[in-house]
């Protein structure tokens, strides 16, 4: 998306377009990629964008909030952000880091049980884990 187009995208969403969260939208919204918000805030610094760490930061958890991007945990320490919002599955290659996309149709469940009490299906996220095989 060029930037006007993001700013058009975060106010059809309720997101007032500021400068700073232009910057990260333009990294984030540029193609389809998982990101880390060190990633992020590496590519707009390349970019010359001088927005802060926590503004960053700030400005991830607000497209989330506002479902514009997904978070990816991979791990309890490791955290990418996905602008690709419909329901989809990943690999992780934990050598690489590298995480891609799995269509919904791409992967099939069978939970063979009920689910708790009260409660409801919101949504199913599956991370399959790889490692780059060892040359023999």
């Amino acid at each position: 998306m060029t930037r006007d187009e993001v700013g058009q995208f975060l106010g059809r969403h309720g997101v007032t377009p500021t400068s700073q969260r232009l910057d990260v939208g333009e990294v984030i919204f540029s193609k389809p990629q998982h990101l880390s918000a060190e990633q992020v805030i590496t590519a707009t610094r390349v970019a010359g964008s001088r927005v802060s760490k926590a503004t960053v930061y700030n400005t991830l958890n607000l497209f989330c909030e506002k479902g514009l991007v997904r978070t990816v945990n991979v791990d309890p320490e490791r955290q990418f952000y996905d602008p690709t919002i419909l329901s989809h599955h990943h690999f992780f290659n934990v050598d690489t880091g590298e995480l891609t996309d799995i269509p919904m149709e791409g992967l099939s469940l069978d939970v063979k049980r009920e689910l708790p009490p009260g409660t409801e299906q919101v949504g199913i996220e599956v991370v399959i884990q790889v490692r780059d095989q060892s040359p023999e």
